[in-house]
């Protein structure tokens, strides 16, 4: 099946990319070489009202995963990091909704999708990245709430957001395991301390830093669902409703170097004509072309499920499909397009070198590629046994 784009659709699509081509992109290279964070994309982002497009219209939003994978794809294709701040923003409100109280979410999901407020989803530990039940990090009951003890790395975004979702090791008053739970931690949190900014290959205007807990109290009522094991399922809810947005971030990197690399092989002349005459070239082009409109209409597949109303165990599957063959051929890509360019590949004076930078970058953030393997193939052996 083909998925079109409504009419609706194809207008938001329309008015991104001429934003996107008039506004962001002559910003990309500065914001990529002084890694700064991009206060004036923020600005612009929020003053169209792209941060509503996933969130439910019972708070603020538009109720549209494909209509944020549109936007998400269009700056991709010009500036990762603009991109970026999409993502993160709409990060952490999957596991708002599935664990969140109404409280909760009225509290934090109109002030997401306004861009008025800013999260951070934080889960990775030195010793778990992929494998989330290593998390140290610890959340002990203490005087009616709760005091986190550990750290965290690489948590994106976190250095201006207003809070932070974190996941920890719950425990009760004398220490004994009660299973994981995510917390909402404010910023300013006494005990709460926000290290260096990573210095990153690519992804570079949107921080990432370690987080370091010691003795933060955080209260009952900022923990996200029932006390001990629930706190993975919703972790992992929140990755399944950003993944399809991650990866149309991907596409919209294959896109770019699409774009960029016809312009460039247009042009260059060797052996007296125009590279693009060179039937290898075309063949690579062809490549290119093909893999990144599959790994598009498999997005596409993957946010109308979510558009459905399809969570969970159905979801995880296919939400992993798309951000694993997206990022994957987002890689394949930007590394053909870098060779299409011979030695201005890896000059700084072309942009391309970017686009292969920042794809590596969607190959390992949001779970692993291999993470990813891992849970299709678990829904596909799993579905062979049961039959």
């Amino acid at each position: 099946m083909t998925y079109e784009l409504t009419d609706d659709q194809v207008q938001i699509r329309d008015l991104i990319r001429r934003v996107a081509r008039e506004r962001v992109a002559p910003r990309a290279d500065q914001i990529d070489r002084t890694a700064e964070y991009p206060h004036d994309m923020y600005a612009l982002l929020k003053e169209l009202g792209l941060f509503t497009l996933p969130f439910p219209e019972a708070y603020g939003g538009a109720g549209s995963v494909m209509s944020a994978c549109i936007a998400v794809e269009e700056f991709g294709r010009v500036c990762y990091n603009t991109g970026y701040l999409l993502v993160v923003q709409w990060t952490p409100f999957g596991a708002i909704l599935e664990g969140g109280t109404e409280e909760q979410k009225a509290r934090l999901l109109p002030g997401l999708a306004s861009g008025e407020l800013r999260g951070a989803l934080s889960i990775t530990e030195a010793q778990s990245g992929s494998d989330v039940s290593g998390i140290r990090t610890t959340a002990r009951r203490k005087d009616g709430g709760y005091v986190l003890n550990g750290s965290k790395i690489w948590c994106t975004n976190s250095h201006i957001a207003d809070f932070i979702l974190v996941a920890a090791r719950t425990l009760d008053e004398e220490g004994q395991a009660l299973g994981i739970n995510l917390f909402i931690v404010d910023r300013r949190t006494p005990g709460l301390t926000i290290g260096n900014e990573e210095d990153k290959m690519g992804a570079r205007g949107v921080a990432s830093c370690p987080l370091y807990f010691d003795d933060a109290f955080i209260r009952a009522q900022d923990r996200l669902g029932p006390e001990g094991g629930q706190g993975f399922k919703v972790a992992m809810e929140a990755l399944n409703t950003s993944r399809p947005i991650v990866a149309a971030r991907a596409v919209g990197i294959a896109q770019g170097a699409i774009d960029h690399t016809v312009k460039f092989i247009q042009e260059r002349v060797a052996f007296g004509q125009n590279i693009s005459n060179f039937q290898g070239v075309r063949w690579m082009i062809a490549d290119m072309v093909t893999q990144t409109e599959a790994a598009r209409q498999l997005v596409y597949r993957t946010a109308s499920l979510v558009d459905a109303g399809v969570s969970g165990r159905e979801l995880a599957p296919m939400a992993a499909m798309a951000k694993m063959f997206a990022s994957d051929v987002a890689m394949k890509v930007a590394t053909d397009a870098v060779q299409l360019f011979g030695a201005a590949g890896i000059s700084n004076e072309y942009p391309i070198n970017r686009y292969f930078r920042d794809a590596k970058v969607v190959q390992i953030i949001e779970g692993t590629n291999q993470i990813q393997r891992n849970i299709v193939a678990d829904n596909v052996l799993g579905r062979i046994k049961k039959n």
